[in-house]
């Protein structure tokens, strides 16, 4: 664990890139030998417009990096947040503990709210309009919406009061549990379900996909799946039955370009077909 702790305290942005095109490629390669969907799409150009959107998420949390830095080091230096409060405890339970809140917080949460708040679901939006959910789909998030995950990041390292290579730990593993559950892989149905008891797996997040209610308000979490357990915000849908996108955007021209994926949290807003 001391190892865990010393690399993440130091890592290099480098080696955090590694982790997000590695994941990527890994998980492309598995969805293209066991897919969960055979889906006619154009495989290149669909990811060329998800990249473009991970790229734009990089560069924000790389400008607004030093904000967390800052609040993490605040957190550390004034005994602040949860972690600081508690005893003292063995450092993989510390770091368990963590990891939930962060993960609830930063993700469940901010999740949560995105749907719940117009405002907020004109930006996020723009990740429920892909219609062929594979791996590169993790990342599809307007620079808007990237800016409210990182708000509620930060608002978590401030609350949990965690230490920044607790910060970076959190934030990989995000990248690839993600990565992992929009992944087009097939699973054995019972080892899915297993793994849905412990963390998100492929078709729980499906499931959040199904492009219309109340299907698309459910199994909001991206690391632990006990959060949607907890809060009774867990549903399941058999594959069978998914479709993928959501009712207001199902034309290609409305999910299928960047032109518009990046005009339509300014759009006039649009009621779904099913409410």
């Amino acid at each position: 664990m001391n190892d865990i702790i010393a690399y993440f305290s130091t890592i290099p942005s480098l080696h955090r890139s590694l982790i997000l095109v590695g994941g990527i490629t890994i998980f492309w390669l598995i969805e293209n030998t066991f897919p969960l969907f055979q889906m006619k799409y154009k495989k290149w150009p669909h990811a060329g417009i998800n990249f473009f959107l991970t790229f734009t998420t990089i560069i924000v949390n790389f400008v607004l990096a030093f904000i967390l830095i800052k609040t993490a080091s605040w957190t550390t230096e004034n005994h602040f947040g949860i972690l600081q409060w508690i005893p003292k405890i063995p450092i993989w339970l510390y770091t368990l503990i963590g990891l939930l809140l962060l993960d609830l917080i930063g993700a469940y949460l901010a999740h949560f709210v995105q749907h719940k708040i117009k405002f907020l679901w004109r930006f996020h939006i723009v990740h429920h309009t892909d219609t062929w959910i594979d791996t590169t789909t993790a990342n599809r998030h307007h620079p808007g919406e990237s800016v409210i995950r990182f708000i509620f990041t930060t608002l978590g390292v401030l609350i949990v009061g965690s230490p920044m290579w607790m910060v970076f730990l959190y934030q990989s593993l995000s990248v690839i549990f993600s990565q992992f559950n929009h992944a087009n892989i097939s699973l054995p149905e019972k080892l899915d379900t297993f793994l849905s008891y412990i963390i998100i797996s492929p078709n729980m997040h499906k499931v959040h996909h199904h492009y219309v209610l109340p299907y698309t308000d459910s199994n909001y979490g991206n690391i632990f799946s006990v959060w949607d357990r907890l809060f009774g915000t867990f549903t399941t849908l058999s594959k069978e039955k998914l479709v993928y996108g959501v009712d207001t955007h199902m034309e290609p021209e409305e999910n299928n370009q960047l032109k518009n994926l990046l005009q339509i949290p300014f759009q006039k807003s649009r009621s779904a077909k099913n409410s």
